[in-house]
């Protein structure tokens, strides 16, 4: 009987054991661990970082540069990785330094060039080309001083007006290696502050150039373009020509904005492509033909 009353209580026991651990409170419960960040679906491609838009691709910032006697305040962008890097000069359009241009820039840095974009128009909508061509000089200058540029490499290239000076200071400024200029104006010039036309200063002309116009262009025709090639031609200077059907002048800048056509693509393609074999590897330059 005794035996039977201590197997009894025995039973009880583990009974009450057992109701104790079904009632516990939830802040008992272990607690699922959660990763630090979810593994990516495999059916969900990853997005890819946008070229030249964070601080560990590029390094940009304002410095001043200096014309005849006074100082400009030029856009600089440079890869951030260290090296020697070939540069150029950009020269805006007549409507100024647009957003269009900033971003611009900023993706040839990213394709692995020093950029300096120069504002011309600081103190005059339209200065001198005396002024100008100083304010390129410095430039230069001021690239060549650069510990990640490689002075042997650079290049020149502008837009509108821009293009016009491209044609204008490529024949003139030695340290170019290649210039592209954007729907330029060959034969402008003949006054007090415009001295010489472009065209004039053909025989002068020793680095390669890369002309990209439109044949809608109302405000620079692409006449002139096609005269202006068949001169280089006929001088023997080298020079490719990209026309695209249907453009109007400006198309690679529309509202301030860069355009996101993909005319507006394949002539900045053309751009990089060229100052990539005729800076970086140097085959097309009048002295190798």
């Amino acid at each position: 009987m005794k035996f039977v009353k201590t197997l009894f209580l025995l039973l009880l026991i583990v009974c009450l054991i057992g109701i104790s651990g079904c009632t516990g409170s939830k802040d008992s419960e272990p607690e699922v661990p959660v990763p630090d960040s979810p593994e990516p679906s495999p059916d969900v491609p990853d997005v890819p970082r946008a070229a030249g838009n964070t601080s560990t691709e590029i390094l940009n910032e304002t410095v001043n540069i200096t014309g005849e006697s006074q100082a400009y305040p030029t856009y600089t962008v440079a890869p951030a990785a260290e090296g020697k890097y070939p540069a150029v000069v950009l020269i805006h359009s007549f409507n100024g330094f647009e957003p269009g241009y900033q971003e611009m820039v900023d993706r040839m840095a990213a394709d692995g060039f020093v950029v300096v974009a120069p504002q011309w128009q600081t103190y005059s909508r339209s200065p001198p080309d005396s002024e100008v061509e100083a304010l390129v000089r410095s430039s230069v200058s001021y690239l060549e001083g650069r510990d990640d540029v490689d002075p042997e490499k650079l290049g020149l290239t502008g837009f509108c007006a821009g293009g016009r000076y491209t044609m204008l200071f490529l024949p003139q400024v030695e340290e170019f290696g290649s210039g592209v200029a954007w729907y330029g104006f060959p034969y402008t010039g003949g006054t007090d502050t415009q001295p010489y036309e472009p065209a004039n200063l053909t025989a002068q002309l020793e680095a390669p150039i890369l002309i990209i116009h439109g044949t809608r262009d109302e405000v620079s025709n692409v006449s002139d373009i096609y005269r202006y090639a068949g001169e280089l031609d006929a001088a023997d200077k080298y020079f490719e020509l990209k026309v695209y059907q249907g453009e109007p002048h400006g198309f690679m800048i529309k509202d301030g904005e860069l355009s996101e056509s993909f005319v507006a693509q394949d002539a900045y393609d053309e751009m990089i492509d060229f100052f990539d074999r005729t800076l970086n590897s140097g085959t097309m330059n009048n002295s190798s033909q």
